[in-house]
């Protein structure tokens, strides 16, 4: 195994969020080890698990105590009535505890300024959290393609790049990418649909779906992304520099605390 370089201090401390899963009849609070890897080799931050507790937690104290927060995807769904539609199917997985954790996090986080990366389920949270709807079943929408994986595939090939994603001229991600269009993967059954006021749109796909966002007017790094770079950071380079700016962020809040305890 190769070294990894030891993260400098003062260490940016990441809350990631966890989502609820059933082991042997016990629920267990997990977070893919991608995600972990990247915060930790990329962003060079110490990430921290944020269990699915809800209401348990001060959220809004976790919130000033974190130097950022990365929402994660997962294979559940953000639950309909968060956002005032009807209930979905029976056999769409959905974890509540999830639900009632990250979206009143991210609005703390939001109104304290504190860093956020949302992936996948992440900018669909990051658009309810906000005021925004999502498609319950894109693949039904007219116009659009099937951007959920290719189950045919075995799991470690499901992540690679499948379409690309045009990147909004003079945006963040585009200032990042230094090109106007990069390849992406796709791993998702839902998505935007009623942007949230607030946000802005980075990129879009071909068929028009918004592939990525970032809270209009932020003064730190608040970006929402539907494809999954935690898969791809070592071999691309938008991937790896969103990791990399979202570090960065952290570590400048991290700065910004210590001035003003010092002050």
């Amino acid at each position: 195994m190769t070294p990894v370089e030891t993260i400098p201090e003062p260490a940016p401390i990441v809350g990631i969020s966890a989502c609820v899963r059933d082991v042997n009849g016990f629920p267990f609070h997990a977070v893919n080890q991608r995600y972990l890897v990247a915060l930790t080799e990329a962003s060079r931050v110490v990430p921290m698990i944020v269990p699915a507790l809800g209401e348990r937690l001060d959220l809004e104290r976790m919130a000033e105590r974190l130097d950022g927060l990365l929402v994660t995807g997962s294979p559940s769904n953000v639950e309909p009535f968060h956002y005032g539609a009807e209930p979905a199917a029976p056999d769409i997985l959905h974890d509540p505890a999830r639900d009632s954790t990250t979206l009143p996090l991210l609005r703390a986080a939001l109104r304290q300024g504190v860093p956020v990366f949302a992936i996948c389920r992440g900018i669909q949270e990051l658009n309810v959290a906000m005021g925004g709807t999502l498609h319950q079943f894109l693949h039904t929408v007219e116009g659009k393609r099937d951007h959920r994986s290719d189950k045919t595939k075995p799991p470690g090939e499901r992540s690679g790049p499948v379409h690309t994603v045009s990147l909004t001229p003079g945006g963040h991600l585009h200032r990042l990418a230094e090109v106007p269009e990069v390849m992406v993967n796709s791993l998702h059954a839902q998505a935007i649909d009623r942007l949230a006021e607030g946000l802005s749109v980075e990129a879009v796909s071909p068929d028009g779906v918004v592939e990525a966002v970032c809270v209009t007017g932020s003064a730190t790094f608040a970006v929402g992304v539907q494809w999954h770079p935690e898969a791809l950071w070592q071999g691309d380079t938008l991937s790896r520099r969103l990791f990399e700016a979202f570090g960065d962020a952290c570590r400048t809040h991290v700065a910004a605390r210590q001035r003003r305890a010092a002050a």
